[in-house]
């Protein structure tokens, strides 16, 4: 039997730092719907879900064709949005793997989703895979930063710069790209617990997976996909769209 990856996409109305960004326009699109066209671009994913908390979403992805499930506006995270989310279509497609896409990313790469997929079918044994860019050292705290042994496992993940340079200098960074591969029962395990404490002082939230011993494996990719966390980074974006090559598959 073919085996199913449904890809989920976070997002929520009023983020903090910028709030309902998830709506704001990038070349004549919102940005939430750009990282839903490019999922759908995933030569591996079955399905693609918007799973919000407003119906201010609803509308809007219905408006461009976007599928989308209304789930709690009480959620701690994108991972927990995801994991109602999944509970909602878990018997109509029964999954084997879930993608967790960000909505906040609107030049994700679906070359990128489908490399990540094939890596949690070759890393079977891992519960998550969380993949990386290499990045140029930077003192951004909103670029989350991964640490990791030989054996690809995922040994910590931090807001600050690790590893700190302590006797000798690093030129770059891992950075968490916001594509993440759960099995269903880790999506599940991490839900059923309360925020961790290295979660709580960090604000990263797999770092709750780690401290219940959760196993998650990366993987290194290339390229140049990014966050909207404030509004630099929304000027940053239209700017680079303009140029996007992936973008011209579904404008």
């Amino acid at each position: 039997m073919k085996k199913k990856y449904i890809g989920l996409i976070p997002t929520r109305l009023n983020s903090t730092r910028l709030p309902q960004k998830a709506l704001m326009d990038i070349e004549g699109l919102p940005l939430v719907i750009h990282a839903y066209k490019r999922a759908k671009l995933s030569k591996l994913l079955d399905d693609v879900f918007i799973c919000c908390d407003d119906n201010k979403i609803i509308k809007t992805a219905s408006k461009y064709g976007a599928k989308s499930i209304l789930t709690s506006k009480n959620h701690q995270n994108g991972t927990e949005r995801i994991c109602e989310a999944y509970t909602k279509i878990a018997k109509k497609f029964n999954p084997d793997l879930i993608i967790d896409i960000q909505g906040d990313e609107p030049l994700i790469s679906p070359y990128h989703i489908d490399k990540v997929i094939n890596a949690h079918i070759k890393y079977n044994n891992a519960d998550i895979i969380l993949p990386t860019l290499k990045v140029k050292k930077t003192n951004n705290t909103n670029i989350v930063k991964v640490v990791s042994n030989n054996l690809k496992e995922v040994l910590y993940i931090s807001r600050a710069n690790i590893p700190f340079e302590f006797k000798a200098q690093t030129k770059y960074h891992d950075k968490h790209l916001s594509i993440i591969s759960f099995k269903p029962e880790a999506l599940k395990k991490y839900s059923a617990y309360g925020k961790s404490k290295y979660e709580l002082i960090e604000d990263v939230e797999l770092l709750r997976a780690l401290e219940i011993g959760l196993k998650i494996k990366t993987i290194s990719l290339k390229g140049d996909s990014f966050s909207v966390d404030i509004f630099d980074d929304l000027v940053k974006a239209r700017k680079k769209i303009k140029l996007d090559k992936i973008y011209k598959l579904y404008k």
